[in-house]
């Protein structure tokens, strides 16, 4: 497969550069992969898809404000730090970027607040990854309330705008409680407990898996062979309990949702020989393109994403017919859907 075969003109008015006022509020575009069929709905429609026993699989990973503005020791050139994840707890070693990456080598000492933290530099890993150590005595709660007040919630950068107070609320799921995210899982941020009452109600169980995004959300693939890309390793967790949910669904022949590409991913990671899905804890890699064979979920919840990104590719690969994929993206850049993270739900049965 080809990366030129995702590429679309993607206008930028149609970038949402804000979440809808409520969150079940937003456009939601019905596939259905067998008839071939496409529904404009709102995401309220959404529980009219499922029954009792059906699984929703939600990713409860949970952002923190891991972008951080220091200056640079000497210079005090500003300095963008986008912290990763940690690398080791005791040392506060932290895997980040930076930018200006040019202006950054090892050694240099990088400054937050009214000098309220320093780090070292002291390691460089890819053009723009850093290493850096944290440089501070205090408690891990003193730590991270400074992380708190020094960061702010990461918006990716085609949100043309400063953070408001409100993102560090919409830039969330409802049911994030694991933290150690940069990006949130973005099929998720639809959902409201009103919505999650009355899928209750109607019988349909949640469980969760927790998968952190890493350095590849966001990064564009650079190769045409879409077999020679690596994506970057994520951190992953399936707990027994939901083990035992999805296969209880499978053997009943019931609906499984993976809400987002995330959960997805995670689901297809740990999946046996014997298409169950098996408890685990570890890190994946997994990149999933067309054509490919989904072991587990039979529906799947996402967003519309960029062009070429991994995310779409993804959803590609779901809904198994190249060019019924490339209609309904066009579909939705010519009905005005709104795209990317603030964006609307696509829903593929």
């Amino acid at each position: 497969m080809k990366l030129s075969k995702f590429k679309y003109n993607l206008p930028t008015e149609l970038i949402a550069q804000y979440p809808s006022e409520h969150r079940d509020e937003s456009r939601m575009m019905v596939v259905n992969r067998k008839e071939k069929t496409i529904e404009h709905k709102t995401f309220k429609d959404f529980l009219n898809y499922f029954d009792e026993g059906d699984v929703m699989v939600f990713n409860n990973s949970k952002v923190f404000p891991a972008r951080l503005y220091g200056n640079k020791e000497k210079t005090g050139a500003q300095i963008e730090v986008f912290l990763l994840r940690e690398l080791n707890h005791e040392l506060r070693l932290w895997d980040v970027l930076v930018d200006p990456a040019r202006k950054i080598r090892v050694g240099n000492k990088l400054f937050f607040g009214d000098d309220d933290l320093v780090a070292e530099v002291i390691d460089n890993t890819t053009s723009r990854g850093r290493t850096i150590r944290f440089l501070f005595d205090g408690s891990d709660d003193d730590f991270k309330k400074l992380i708190y007040r020094l960061g702010e919630t990461p918006l990716p950068k085609y949100i043309e705008r400063p953070v408001e107070e409100e993102d560090a609320i919409r830039y969330q799921t409802i049911h994030a409680t694991v933290e150690g995210a940069i990006a949130p899982p973005t099929a998720g941020l639809h959902f409201t407990r009103e919505m999650m009452m009355r899928l209750e109600i109607k019988g349909v169980d949640f469980t969760d898996i927790t998968l952190f995004q890493g350095a590849s959300y966001g990064r564009s693939v650079e190769v045409e062979d879409l077999t020679k890309h690596k994506m970057d390793s994520e951190s992953m967790f399936i707990p027994s309990v939901t083990a035992e949910r999805v296969n209880k669904a499978i053997e009943e022949k019931k609906n499984i949702c993976a809400v987002g590409s995330g959960a997805m991913r995670a689901l297809e990671t740990s999946v046996s020989a014997y298409g169950r899905l098996n408890p685990s804890e570890q890190w994946t890699d997994k990149f999933i393109f067309p054509p490919y064979d989904f072991r587990i979920a039979n529906t799947f919840l996402s967003n519309f994403h960029e062009s070429e990104s991994t995310l779409m590719m993804i959803t590609a690969a779901f809904v198994g017919d190249m060019d019924f994929f490339k209609k309904i993206y066009k579909t939705a850049v010519d009905e005005k859907y709104r795209f990317l993270t603030y964006g609307d739900a696509l829903l593929i049965i």
